[in-house]
């Protein structure tokens, strides 16, 4: 057992993602003995207060539910995070546990929509959380990592690493790179010489299906355990993490826990997000349309499998050869996670955040179909799916509420208050970029739309 004083992996985003993953490998690492690293655990956002408190009462342990396809249980009390820094509005705690010398990872889980991108992957000026940010606020990564680092660097200096774990391509790259761009907007040329000599934000690629907790979670662990858990989280047994390895100042002996350390994220990354991410949402929308609760449920429809399946062989596969994956086998692999019974992961937590999901999961696979000379037919079903999706958002017939960090809503509604709403959705070119100019996209679209909407109109039987 070391007991050398451990180093800190602070970590923004307290979500249960991050509790069923990143904190999982690191709570292994210390069950092997390792406990050279720590996590520090904190927000940027107020909506995570009543979760720090029952961590809080519970000396930041909780217990981990995993679950496989066949109904196996799992539990285990992770036990990582050692440190959760106090939200306030000025954020002085999470400046003050980025600027200890003894944090050496920052990494962050704020979503897709939380890098505020453009159809260019540059970072969007215009948008209202950005613009309050160059003011001086704090509501998004970038303004809370430029108050941390201005504190670091008056500080000490000390090199770390700035660490993605978000499905965004190429997340390093793109989060550096919109942040670099917030720097020289925001007038900071001493913080942006700082950042870009002394820290590193190598790409990753992570996985692991994490429905939000439900109430039915604790009592199982009480009756499995023992223990009365009031901040337990759940998760499918599959797990992966591809880092490239390029730390500033040290890392934790992830290889020891199976954490794949490679030059290149990018086979995994395309593989995961093409073939898992886009898959997920297809579902999601699809189900939602035909009045279904439930992932399982979707993809044990045989309809949203077929459209699922159709998507990843007929397109995606292609796109992606040659890969050192077996890309056949990782598809069947992910339509079998998708329909585990017992995860009981919701359409609405998958359908979320269908804005930034088109450009960044979809819109490069159609591109890359065209750019072979064939028509993307399976694949625009998805967009597809998702203006009839949007359209009963619209309508205000979604059996729950929307939740998209892109979302316009007025300027989305004006749009379908249009005869050609089809048309103006399919010449959007923060979504399909340059196909947005090419009639013969539109009209794809437009034969996929009509395609589904008989289809769409009518529930489907679900299996619980």
């Amino acid at each position: 057992m070391t007991t050398a004083t451990p180093s800190i992996w602070l970590h923004i985003g307290a979500g249960s993602f991050h509790r069923a993953h990143q904190a999982w490998y690191l709570h292994r690492l210390m069950a092997q003995g390792d406990c050279r690293w720590e996590i520090a655990l904190s927000n940027i956002r107020d909506d995570a207060v009543p979760l720090f408190k029952a961590l809080a009462a519970q000396n930041g342990e909780y217990t981990l539910e995993t679950v496989t396809p066949e109904g196996e249980r799992q539990y285990e009390k992770i036990t990582s995070i050692k440190t959760l820094v106090p939200w306030d509005a000025e954020l002085k705690g999470l400046i003050k546990q980025g600027a200890d010398p003894r944090t050496k990872v920052i990494a962050f889980t704020v979503t897709e929509s939380g890098y505020f991108l453009d159809n260019d992957h540059q970072l969007d000026p215009e948008h209202a959380d950005i613009k309050a940010d160059l003011r001086g606020e704090a509501r998004t990564i970038y303004g809370a990592l430029t108050r941390v680092l201005l504190a670091r660097m008056a500080a000490h200096g000390n090199p770390l690493t700035l660490l993605n774990c978000d499905n965004l391509r190429h997340n390093g790259e793109r989060f550096r790179q919109g942040f670099l761009t917030f720097l020289k907007l925001r007038n900071e040329p001493a913080l942006l010489a700082w950042v870009t000599e002394n820290t590193t934000s190598p790409n990753t690629m992570v996985d692991r299906i994490t429905p939000r907790p439900t109430a039915d979670i604790a009592p199982r662990v009480l009756d499995a355990t023992g223990f009365a858990d009031n901040a337990p989280v759940m998760a499918e047994a599959f797990i992966q993490w591809v880092i490239e390895d390029d730390f500033a100042a040290g890392r934790p002996a992830l290889e020891k826990v199976n954490v794949e350390m490679v030059d290149s994220v990018l086979p995994w990354e395309e593989a995961k997000i093409r073939i898992l991410n886009a898959s997920h949402s297809c579902i999601a929308w699809a189900g939602t349309l035909v009045g279904q609760d439930f992932i399982h449920q979707s993809t044990q429809t045989q309809e949203i499998k077929e459209m699922a399946w159709e998507y990843v062989t007929q397109d995606v596969i292609p796109s992606l050869l040659p890969s050192p994956l077996d890309l056949e086998n990782y598809r069947n692999v992910v339509l079998a996670r998708f329909a585990n019974p017992y995860i009981r992961d919701t359409n609405q937590r998958v359908a979320a955040d269908g804005l930034s999901k088109i450009p960044g999961f979809i819109t490069p696979t159609l591109m890359e179909t065209y750019q072979r000379g064939e028509t993307p037919r399976a694949t625009s079903l998805l967009p597809a799916l998702f203006f009839l999706f949007l359209q009963r958002w619209h309508q205000q017939d979604l059996p729950y509420d929307y939740q998209d960090g892109a979302l316009d809503a007025a300027a989305r509604h004006e749009m379908f208050s249009h005869k050609d709403a089809l048309a103006r959705y399919a010449a959007d070119a923060t979504l399909f970029g340059p196909l947005s100019q090419r009639a013969e996209f539109a009209a794809l679209l437009e034969r996929s739309v009509a395609s589904l909407q008989s289809w769409a109109r009518h529930p489907q039987p679900v299996s619980e």
